[in-house]
């Protein structure tokens, strides 16, 4: 088939991709907002596995073009099959008019694929907008940032919104190599799949607010939530998934797919207090850790440094949107906290996002260059070069010796065996191995470099 694809969303890179992959004739027209010149460049895109390869061989092969909005007249429309959507939600409103224009030269029949999240009823609009003749489909993007190849190649599911039984099969050939294993495709009305999509980030961020609050419940109890966390999920009426409680969670589309759902509450005049509260929980979640810096430090925080681990909002991504550490950041900031950053991926954005700051040092190679000086080191970040760290090595570096783990991937107990101070999002050690940890701290972690 022939392809075009619209914007400058992952969605649309890992399209663009995937379909010239396997054998479809592919032309991308990134958004004039955000062009290829200036994606070509972009961390996050360079930083997902395979993609920014897998575009440059579908180029090289012929199967892929790239062509700025500006410049359409390289493109040519004639016997386009399928328009490939991913916007933004801030690129929202009308198809740019070259985009649009090279869309009508196409054959009649043709069908748009809306991959983009937006409100209920938006691919209904877009059918309306693009006239008689163009049959529109939801296709709500479901990739994982960090892993979008592998969702879109090897899909766990489609939901597929269509109305009429062509543009359902017309949709099912253009997907048909990634859909061999079993049948994938969840066909729905086009609302139902626009609000199916939004419904499941609500559902699943509610499960990440609820188990937020049981772990503060457990800290004022004295609870392990991590018992908590394993009884909860042993339950197969609830599972283990998204019940793990940390520092908040951010991300470009999940939250901003909040705020569309939230937008569509609103709108339907079903106001929803249940939704207002997760996102308010969220946000009081990503102060936790520096609530706790507070707590151990009495409030006497100026002066002292901070090491932090990781900034991105999610380990395998280079994105910082909505992420913790920016709340993080401004709170220590606020109390004259020096910050020591290190992160592997996100240092880039951090910095395009809060500028060259007095109180921030950056490092993007070795996480212990952080911590040279630091009263405590602050996790905000679960990359897997911090899961085993060298114990030793850190508490040598750390002059209060405090950890304070905003995910939890750590055993308080062996933390403690180590001779540092762990606090984490409702965990707690075992009150003997602390108390016996504070004797040995200096034989069982050394005295470091």
């Amino acid at each position: 088939m022939r392809v075009l694809v619209h914007g400058s969303e992952l969605a649309a890179a890992t399209a663009a991709a995937a379909l010239s992959w396997v054998g479809h004739r592919v032309i991308w027209i990134p958004h004039p907002g955000d062009p290829w010149s200036r994606l070509s460049r972009a961390d996050w895109l360079n930083r997902e596995p395979r993609l920014a390869m897998q575009l440059e061989d579908s180029r090289a092969h012929g199967n892929l073009s790239i062509v700025e909005a500006d410049d359409l007249s390289e493109a040519d429309g004639e016997g386009i099959d399928v328009l490939w959507l991913a916007l933004s939600p801030e690129q929202r409103g009308d198809l740019a008019q070259p985009v649009a224009t090279l869309v009508r030269r196409a054959a009649r029949g043709l069908v748009l694929v809306n991959n983009s999240t937006f409100p209920v009823g938006e691919t209904e609009r877009l059918e309306a907008c693009l006239g008689e003749g163009i049959v529109a489909v939801a296709l709500p993007d479901l990739l994982e940032e960090g892993r979008a190849w592998e969702t879109f190649t090897r899909p766990g599911r489609w939901l597929l919104g269509c109305d009429d039984a062509v543009s359902e099969a017309r949709v099912r050939e253009l997907l048909r190599a990634f859909n061999r294993r079993s049948d994938v495709f969840q066909r729905m009305p086009r609302r139902a799949a626009e609000l199916t999509k939004l419904a499941i980030n609500g559902m699943l961020a509610t499960r990440l607010s609820y188990m937020n609050e049981i772990a503060g419940l457990a800290d004022t109890l004295e609870v392990d939530v991590e018992h908590v966390r394993q009884g909860m999920g042993a339950d197969s009426r609830i599972g283990y998934e998204y019940l793990y409680p940390g520092c908040g969670f951010g991300g470009p589309n999940f939250s901003r797919d909040l705020m569309r759902l939230a937008d569509v509450q609103s709108a339907s005049g079903r106001h929803s207090l249940l939704l207002d509260q997760v996102l308010d929980i969220n946000e009081h979640k990503k102060e936790t850790l520096f609530r706790k810096l507070w707590s151990h430090f009495r409030g006497r925080l100026e002066g002292r440094t901070v090491a932090i681990w990781g900034a991105a909002f999610k380990p395998g991504t280079a994105r910082i949107d909505h992420a913790p550490v920016l709340v993080l950041l401004d709170a220590l900031w606020a109390q004259g906290v020096r910050v020591r950053l290190h992160d592997p991926a996100a240092i880039p954005s951090l910095l395009s996002e809060v500028g060259d700051h007095p109180l921030l040092e950056v490092f993007d190679v070795d996480p212990y260059d952080a911590c040279h000086g630091a009263d405590a080191l602050m996790l905000v970040t679960e990359w897997k070069e911090y899961w085993n760290p060298d114990w030793g090595r850190l508490a040598g570096l750390l002059r209060e010796r405090l950890l304070l783990d905003g995910r939890n991937i750590y055993d308080p107990a062996w933390v403690a065996a180590q001779g540092l101070v762990y606090r984490g999002i409702g965990r707690r050690a075992n009150p003997l191995t602390e108390r016996i940890s504070v004797v040995d701290a200096g034989t069982s972690a050394g005295e470091g470099p």
